[in-house]
């Protein structure tokens, strides 16, 4: 599809142009405006240097979840951030959510279709809501990692395969259940038990109690709340 030029040879942009069968991605520098697309798949603050080293003409977009169309002033512009993530070449796009937005209706027409010939289910998120957005996918994703690497630490990482088939069931159990697929000792009430755990963070790593306190409050309050929620259906 040479009518598309990615302009990053990070992640993002080496894995989008292998996923869409593009001409391998430009440094951040370039200016391919012999295209009709170009697509910025930069880090969020190199957004408006990028855009505005393209001569005006083709179609102007970039892939950050969090930033608005602003940065791509004086082109027709538009997003597309996919709700996946980035790792490598070899991601994979199929199933995902995309983010989009256009500041016209064939800028938009592009996000859509662009979304679409990557198996993604395109959804528009207004410039206002999409700080809200990006940490929801935040804290979906890279607060997960974060917090089974806090686990990894406490139990061992030589025992990492120990956790992972319980964080898939839960994830999976999550997205059939929501929050009902709560399970463990503070659903229970088992506060005693609870205690044990902090103590053993406490002395196996320290730096976490802080975060097993503030997850075992809002743990409290999210059974605290299914409670009622089941109290209100009975």
């Amino acid at each position: 599809m040479n009518d598309i030029a990615i302009v990053g040879r990070g992640r993002m942009g080496t894995a989008l142009s292998r996923a869409l069968g593009t001409v391998p991605p430009f440094g951040r520098d370039a200016d391919p405006h012999d295209f009709q697309v170009v697509l910025l798949c930069v880090p969020d603050s190199e957004i408006s240097r990028a855009a505005a080293a393209i001569t005006p003409g083709p179609l102007v977009g970039h892939c950050s979840g969090a930033t608005t169309l602003e940065p791509l002033a004086g082109h027709r512009a538009f997003s597309l951030h996919p709700l996946m993530t980035v790792t490598g070449p070899e991601a994979v796009f199929e199933g995902a959510g995309a983010a989009i937005a256009g500041s016209t209706p064939d800028a938009l027409q592009v996000a859509r279709d662009l979304a679409l010939r990557l198996g993604m289910r395109p959804v528009e998120i207004a410039d206002e809501d999409r700080a809200t957005y990006h940490a929801a996918a935040s804290m979906a994703s890279n607060f997960l990692v974060t917090l089974e690497d806090a686990a990894e630490q406490v139990l061992g990482p030589e025992r990492r395969d120990l956790l992972v088939p319980l964080v898939r069931a839960t994830v999976e159990n999550w997205a059939s259940m929501g929050s009902d697929a709560l399970t463990g000792p503070i659903v229970r009430g088992d506060e005693m038990t609870v205690s044990r755990q902090r103590r053993a963070v406490a002395d196996r790593s320290p730096e976490l109690v802080a975060l097993f306190d503030a997850l075992a409050d809002a743990t409290r309050a999210l059974a605290a709340r299914n409670s009622i929620s089941e109290e209100e259906a009975a």
